[in-house]
């Protein structure tokens, strides 16, 4: 399962950046950021892992063109639960790294730890910690999934970071 995010931001004019998990937009006039609509890229299980991986690149470039992102934003992953796990994680990420690199797209990476840092303020917060900062930011009403927040989260955390350097 991959899932992506969309919200519309003017933190960066200049900027539109969708990560893996999650799409950011650009407003030229409005100062809000605001979250507009979520997706889940399902991936049935019993397919083989090629076909799979297909289908991920298709369903990330079709997001790419219809979006438009000026930038990529990915977390870096460092453990996985057994060697299978961070295989079959290593290879989808490849996916979403062609996916960005064939639309000609820079692609930028975040640690959990520099995410939860960036919206928390701790790079060891918990998940609950990062969903409710996330729902305070963009002022949202529903509950987010925690898959939702860590999406967000990394898009913010991308928009701040190319604030900061700029």
């Amino acid at each position: 399962v991959c899932g992506y995010e969309i919200i519309k931001t003017a933190q960066s004019p200049e900027s539109r950046v969708k990560t893996l998990n999650s799409k950011l937009q650009t407003l030229n006039s409005n100062t809000d950021t605001v979250y507009i609509a979520s997706g889940r890229i399902m991936l049935p299980s019993k397919q083989p892992l090629n076909v799979r991986l297909k289908e991920l690149y298709s369903n990330l470039t079709d997001i790419i063109r219809e979006y438009s992102p000026h930038e990529v934003a990915i977390e870096k992953v460092f453990f996985a639960k057994g060697i299978k796990a961070a295989l079959v994680l290593g290879q989808a990420r490849g996916a979403a790294l062609v996916a960005a690199a064939s639309s000609g797209l820079p692609v930028y990476e975040y640690s959990a730890l520099e995410v939860k840092k960036a919206i928390v303020g701790y790079g060891r917060a918990e998940k609950h910690q990062v969903q409710s900062m996330i729902s305070k930011i963009l002022n949202l009403k529903t509950k987010l999934s925690a898959d939702s927040a860590d999406a967000l989260a990394l898009a913010l955390c991308h928009l701040n970071t190319m604030k900061i350097l700029k």
